[in-house]
């Protein structure tokens, strides 16, 4: 179950109005920053949602910041998702691997389509923050942080990466039936493993964020300086 945050297309506070292409595959939506410099939250949605799923939470987050939000390109009984699983909680690691290459792809497609220049933070939720999850472990430079919200383990890395202190936001629910809490701690644990700063939010929830995951998340930012103007983590990939 993922929660339905949509959005009519209206832009955020001074920001260009929002654009929705094409980039690398995938279509998306993308919202300017309200001023140079500001962080961009990469926008990644749960199976069924879209790019317009998790506007509305990433203007609450951060106020301001830009929003860059694709539409996963595969479908599962017509639902949306950014990757194949061959079964609930059982992924197609040839098609993760392909996916997540793509998406980082896309972030660095969109970097020069629109002069991203910032740090670029994911929030993901459920499959979107799995893939968020995939693309640390993959492409470790891409991302300056993210908050994964009802994450699992996507694959183990036959050697670990590099994360060098990359913050990360582990958001679970002590109640989730469908990612248990142990999957969870399992995620923490390995990204931990690789060099990240990983913190963990425990919701007394299911699969359904809530209030107190978002609270959770906003004081995460601010904690983590993405409030403020930071450029992109040093030598990032473009």
């Amino acid at each position: 179950m993922e929660e339905q945050l949509r959005d009519p297309g209206t832009a955020w506070g001074g920001a260009a109005a929002p654009t929705q292409s094409r980039l690398e595959g995938l279509d998306y939506r993308f919202e300017g920053p309200a001023r140079p410099r500001q962080p961009t939250l990469l926008l990644l949605h749960g199976t069924g949602g879209d790019e317009h799923d998790l506007i509305e939470l990433g203007r609450s987050l951060l106020p301001g910041a830009a929003l860059l939000s694709p539409r996963g390109a595969v479908v599962e009984d017509g639902m949306a998702r950014f990757f194949r699983r061959l079964a609930p909680g059982v992924f197609d690691l040839e098609d993760l691997a392909r996916r997540t290459d793509q998406l980082a792809g896309f972030i660095a497609a969109a970097r020069d389509t629109h002069g991203i220049d910032s740090a670029v933070v994911a929030v993901g939720l459920s499959n979107g923050a799995n893939i968020a999850a995939s693309l640390m472990l993959r492409h470790p430079r891409i991302l300056a942080g993210a908050i994964l919200f009802r994450a699992m383990v996507p694959f183990r890395p036959a050697a670990p990466p590099a994360l060098e202190g990359r913050p990360v936001l582990v958001a679970a629910g002590r109640r989730d039936p469908l990612v248990a809490p142990e999957e969870s701690e399992r995620l923490a644990d390995l990204l931990s493993a690789c060099g990240a700063a990983v913190e963990t939010s425990w919701a007394e929830a299911g699969h359904a964020l809530t209030q107190s995951d978002l609270t959770a998340a906003r004081s995460w930012l601010s904690e983590q300086g993405f409030g403020a103007i930071r450029s992109s983590p040093a030598g990032g990939t473009r």
